[in-house]
């Protein structure tokens, strides 16, 4: 029996895995490779210079790869690059990139995204990340490890949201969140941390403890942003689990939640 549903639309020229699975109705571009055990639902487009990795579940009238809402873009070969074991629900958008960018969107392994969640151009995922349905990611976004975006959270363009964190429903993110840290409010402000998420990832309470000593750091004592910086860095020597906040500063640009 065809694993390609006789109805589906698929240019000859797009490379498809003898093993992928694909719906009724579906549309597939001349420009999109797609990897072993990857399933793609009834309805769905797939279209621009898009590479999908392997075992990737893609559901109904999900659109990949189309052109990005920049009226900038003019016509370049950017492109939309997923990796594997990614579960992208029904009517999600995810755009290719801009010349005016990194020339590519990008989503890790393992991620769970749910219906109608928006990526718009040039914006990279990390993995293990849960975004609940209705989140909407403007141009140039990074998100990074672990990281739950609650139901209709809106990030605005240039921002990132560190490791662990995380958004709570309708969320506003106009600045940077870092790790391990929730946000809330329509104009996100800090509200502790995630500390749930930590424990079902196997931190220690130990490690989630000197994560608090770093919210104190950040949010508590009344240091000027530079200086609670450097007090982090000074802990993330001899603590790994705060490593990831040396990569975090030196990345961030819009300045951080406070």
């Amino acid at each position: 029996m065809s694993l390609i549903h006789p109805t589906a639309i698929i240019d000859p020229k797009a490379e498809l895995d003898s093993s992928v699975k694909v719906g009724a109705y579906t549309i597939i571009g001349a420009n999109v490779q797609i990897g072993a055990g990857t399933e793609i639902g009834p309805h769905a487009v797939i279209e621009g210079h898009t590479t999908i990795g392997e075992n990737n579940k893609i559901f109904q009238f999900a659109s990949l790869g189309a052109q990005p809402q920049d009226k900038k873009w003019r016509g370049e070969p950017t492109r939309l690059i997923i990796g594997n074991g990614n579960t992208i629900r029904e009517f999600t958008t995810f755009n290719t990139g801009t010349v005016t960018g990194i020339g590519e969107t990008r989503v890790g392994d393992d991620n769970w995204i749910m219906a109608y969640v928006h990526l718009a151009h040039d914006c990279v995922i990390g993995s293990h990340t849960i975004f609940a349905n209705n989140a909407s990611l403007a141009g140039h976004v990074t998100i990074g490890d672990y990281v739950v975006l609650g139901g209709y959270t809106l990030v605005f363009q240039f921002c990132q949201i560190g490791d662990y964190a995380m958004t709570a429903f309708a969320a506003g993110v106009h600045k940077d969140v870092p790790p391990y840290v929730m946000a809330s409010g329509y104009r996100a402000e800090p509200a502790g941390l995630n500390s749930e998420g930590m424990r079902r990832n196997g931190f220690s309470s130990e490690q989630i403890a000197r994560v608090k000593d770093v919210y104190k750091i950040l949010y508590r004592q009344g240091l000027g942003l530079e200086e609670a910086k450097a007090e982090v860095l000074k802990m993330a020597e001899t603590a790994p689990e705060l490593a990831v906040f040396k990569n975090f500063f030196d990345t961030s640009s819009r300045g951080i939640i406070r």
